[in-house]
């Protein structure tokens, strides 16, 4: 179609912001925000851009409803038209560092959770990266000295010894990377040592009080060959804040093996800041209104999805698991965003609404509750920050069997965008309140969750070195299911973490092949009933049917 240029300021503005975001040279005022790549995340930083130039608050689901510049533009208009700005969200802003500074509420669940079982490696989060070329052993330890001078939640403990829960910041933040030679070991024992150590560190406990609460260890392969393996607290850190940090390093590395001074801007504010201002916001009038809400939502949701195990649940969790990968073909990918464009969703949502009919289908049951995450990051402030600002939505939907896929997106995209609506209930808020049966042997509200990591990782290119991610194994499972995609230039890859207390390795991937042709029978046939789907392959149904003959017993 032809170009159609802004005529407004707020048009301008809009299409300015998209370019930016979307990473496109030009927007036009027709042009369709998804079309263009656009995804949930991206819109909630719409949105935030929005409130921060205009004042207004406008949901999530308006972008859904309104996706050019120009219907979008005339929602801002008619909200600014109204006055409705005087809502808004208020900006994150600093605050003294005198008196003493509280945890957010998500730090303060995983505080508690580390009281109840401490040096759990639960919540790590690891990443492996491996380095190929020549390697400044002193420049990098320099860049990690800097990341920790930026960012105080790296610098970051938590005292028990206070009447009051409270974050102290250090002055000084080390980061001393710990070198291993494993040169002399040869090719294959090398390889074997680089997994267990990896799945050492990601599993080494730290100690919230005493900090530091990231460790670096550098192992050296040889003159040119070096993994990174690089460990965090979740307390100070989520999945986007570990691209946030090879993103700086990615500025800082080059600079300082250049001899020159980084291009980095100073951070406006601190996660300090934005505990302080998410405890202000968050008040017992907004908290109740908000709760309200997912009460309704959740009533008389069922406490446990079971899925057919192949061992009986333990009375008490351990988090033992382990997990395989999937990949699915470019061809599908695309698929799966042709049809999502068509639909007026997201991706997420066309893979959500499969994995529902799947979780359905082994389950037995049409009242279907998963989690899935949210960034959280849905101010510009904060957008540049490493800490922990992830929080977990519950998306409870029902799945009928003689309705029509295209019925059952449409159920989703409803459920998805009501729960984006409202995610700024802290999920330990939401559970205090549903105050489910507690059990030591499931997690409460959902035990099985579905990821579309669209989180920014950077392709991280430093002068001199190629870098890719290591595969290793935790040895941990958080929950019973946890089914976490990557959109790729070679297709999607989905990682299946599962509890080996409750599942074999033959259970899961009949799942895993079950859900590519779910994904695959929704888009090629939109408008099929949801229990006419065939998940099983013709081989697999034929063992199916032969070891129950033989045992008696039904498969999942």
């Amino acid at each position: 179609h032809v170009f159609a240029a802004p005529r407004t300021p707020v048009e301008q503005l809009i299409a300015d912001q998209w370019a930016e975001l979307l990473k496109v040279e030009r927007v036009g005022l027709s042009d369709n925000f998804f079309d263009l790549g656009g995804h949930s995340l991206i819109g909630t930083q719409v949105v935030s851009r929005l409130r921060e130039l205009f004042g207004v608050e406008l949901p999530l689901q308006q972008i859904f409803d309104a996706p050019t510049v120009a219907l979008l533009a005339a929602r801002v208009e008619g909200l600014r038209a109204q006055g409705e700005g005087a809502s808004a969200m208020p900006p994150v802003s600093s605050v003294s560092r005198e008196g003493e500074l509280p945890l957010s509420f998500a730090q303060q669940r995983l505080w508690f959770l580390d009281r109840l079982e401490p040096g759990s490696p639960l919540y790590n989060v690891p990443a492996a990266v491996r380095l190929s070329g020549a390697l400044d052993v002193g420049v990098l330890g320099r860049c990690f000295e800097e990341i920790l001078r930026r960012h105080e939640v790296l610098r970051t403990t938590f005292p028990v010894s206070r009447q009051t829960l409270v974050q102290e910041i250090h002055a000084e933040g080390r980061l001393p990377l710990d070198v291993r030679e494993l040169t002399a070991l040869d090719e294959s024992r090398r390889h074997a040592e680089v997994l267990r150590l990896a799945e050492e560190e990601a599993r080494k406990p730290f100690d919230l009080s005493r900090g530091p609460l990231v460790r670096a260890v550098l192992l050296k392969l040889g003159g040119t060959e070096h993994v990174l393996l690089l460990t965090m607290h979740h307390i100070v850190s989520d999945a986007w804040s570990t691209g946030i940090l090879l993103r700086e390093l990615g500025e800082l590395y080059p600079a300082y093996l250049a001899g020159e001074q980084p291009s980095l801007p100073e951070l406006a504010v601190q996660y300090a800041d934005y505990a302080a201002w998410q405890r202000n916001w968050l008040n017992e009038e907004r908290l109740a209104s908000e709760l309200g809400w997912w009460k309704t939502r959740l009533d008389g949701a069922p406490a446990l999805l079971e899925l057919p195990a192949d061992h009986p649940r333990p009375a008490v969790q351990t988090h033992r698991g382990t997990h395989r990968v999937q990949r699915m073909p470019l061809e599908l990918q695309e698929g799966v965003r042709r049809l999502a464009r068509s639909e007026g969703v997201t991706p997420f949502m066309v893979l959500l609404a499969a994995f529902n009919a799947l979780l359905s289908h082994v389950a037995g049951r049409e009242d279907i509750v998963v989690g899935t995450d949210v960034a959280g990051r849905d101010h510009r402030e904060v957008e540049g920050l490493i800490g922990f600002f992830i929080n977990q939505l519950v998306l409870r939907t029902r799945v009928e069997k003689g309705a029509s896929f295209r019925d059952l997106l449409g159920r989703v995209r409803e459920t998805t965008l009501s729960g984006y609506a409202h995610q700024h209930v802290p999920f330990e808020k939401l559970v205090e309140a549903i105050n489910p049966e507690r059990s030591l042997g499931h997690a409460p509200l959902f035990q099985v969750k579905l990821l579309l990591q669209n989180a920014p990782v950077p392709e991280l290119r430093l002068p001199g070195l190629s870098l890719r991610g290591v595969d290793f194994e935790t040895g941990t499972a958080k929950l019973d299911l946890i089914v976490s995609f990557t959109e790729g230039a070679e297709g999607l890859t989905g990682l299946w973490e599962y509890s080996t207390d409750l599942y074999e390795e033959r259970t899961v991937r009949r799942w895993m092949e079950g859900f590519e042709r779910v994904v695959r029978a929704l888009v090629e046939k939109p408008e099929q009933r949801v229990g006419e789907v065939e998940w099983m392959g013709t081989e697999e149904r034929r063992r199916v049917v032969e070891e129950w003959n033989r045992t008696g017993k039904a498969y999942g």
